[in-house]
């Protein structure tokens, strides 16, 4: 892993988001866009203008989805020192994760329909609603010509693209590839429909307290927007070309629970396969393991489940943390901009806390870092990521 980039609530750029994480200071807020909704607060990305950063005539056609995602991809192929001017673009792969697409746009647009007519909607309300649109625009604005996907299993699609991407350079389709996610779905449809199937937590009158994975007074997650792209090479390519490595994506794993459409299984039998699926990739013992970024959502049945699978693997040995507690839950980009987070935690010793975590729920036999940041020398490292539909996805993280 060469280069990364990040646009989250944690802030923009790798060291904003860093230094937000390490905190655990919250950031959901109440919105004054969402006044009048049920849940009024989320996560946003702040100080985010579109216009500055990829020019006003380029980004009015683009869904903030693809917007951020854009600005993240940038980030990541300046990180790895790359020039997309110069690279071969035909070996230049492209796999994000996205879960609902261009929401907002799709949204507004519906809204002029039915207030105007079919002859007010926008001729740009297909290009930007599209989900194939988010790796299809980077792959235009970075000259990537490589193979073109965009992965989507829910809250784990930035894993799954990361684990996507790690096999074409396996398998020899791409010398580069950049990987990851972007979501950008906090529009009021999806936040009521969320919020009627009793995933967001309902403290309105304190929003920075919302998001507590793990903690037994939990009750739902903060909803958020976000990207994070990494840059993938070979370890020879990028030793070849003299490229930092910030670590490598040794193991993926992916699974399904076949179990619920919006409930994981109690058991943890489907993300148990995922995560033995990932150690074996990576030909790595449980033991090994010091810290996991736990897939954490702040909702009961998750936490607990997850709890339950990680004391059965690996007792109560590695360090866990759910960055979900700073900058809640992105959906579709979480798995990418976690996996990010596990790259920086591995690269420079220091597990991150669990936010607004005061009390572990009883019965939860793991290690959750609470409190300041861990000084802790991290070699192996778990990503966790799980979605709807039972879909799961784990990346096994080393040092370089």
């Amino acid at each position: 892993m060469t280069g990364l980039g990040l646009v989250t609530p944690a802030g923009i750029g790798i060291e904003t988001n860093w230094e937000r994480i390490v905190s655990g200071r919250s950031t959901a807020a109440l919105d004054p866009a969402l006044a009048g909704a049920a849940i009024p607060f989320v996560s946003r990305v702040p100080d985010f203008d579109a216009a500055e950063q990829l020019g006003r005539e380029h980004a009015w056609r683009l869904d903030r989805f693809v917007q951020l995602a854009l600005v993240a991809a940038r980030q990541a192929v300046a990180d790895a020192g790359l020039d997309a001017g110069r690279w071969d673009g035909a070996r230049v792969a492209v796999v994000l994760g996205n879960s609902l697409g261009g929401t907002a746009t799709f949204e507004t647009q519906h809204q002029r329909l039915l207030a105007h007519g079919p002859q007010r909607v926008s001729p740009l309300l297909i290009p930007m609603f599209m989900m194939n649109m988010l790796s299809g625009q980077v792959a235009m604005d970075l000259g990537a010509k490589g193979p073109n996907l965009v992965t989507a299993t829910a809250c784990a699609s930035g894993a799954t693209a990361i684990g996507v991407g790690r096999e074409l350079l396996r398998s020899g389709a791409a010398d580069i590839v950049l990987a990851g996610a972007s979501e950008a779905a906090l529009s009021p449809a999806v936040l009521a429909g969320l919020n009627q199937l009793g995933a967001l937590s309902h403290r309105v009158d304190d929003p920075a307290t919302a998001s507590r994975p793990f903690d037994a007074d939990r009750d739902g997650f903060v909803a958020a927007e976000g990207a994070g792209i990494l840059v993938l090479e070979r370890m020879p390519d990028a030793r070849a070309r003299q490229a930092r490595v910030r670590a490598r994506i040794s193991g993926y794993g992916a699974s399904a629970d076949a179990h619920h459409a919006t409930a994981p299984d109690p058991t943890g039998a489907g993300v148990e396969l995922a995560v033995r699926a990932a150690l074996q990739d990576a030909a790595v013992l449980p033991q090994e393991v010091q810290h996991i970024n736990a897939h954490g959502t702040s909702t009961k049945l998750n936490d607990a489940t997850e709890a339950r699978m990680v004391h059965r693997l690996f007792g109560a040995t590695p360090a866990v943390t759910s960055t979900k507690g700073v900058i809640g839950h992105t959906l579709g980009a979480a798995g990418a901009i976690e996996a990010a987070y596990t790259v920086l935690a591995v690269e420079r010793g220091l597990v991150p806390p669990t936010a607004n975590l005061t009390k572990l729920e009883d019965g939860m036999e793991i290690d959750v870092v609470q409190g300041p940041a861990r000084e802790a020398k991290v070699d192996v490292a778990l990503s966790n990521s799980f979605g709807f539909g039972g879909q799961n996805a784990v990346l096994v993280v080393t040092a370089a």
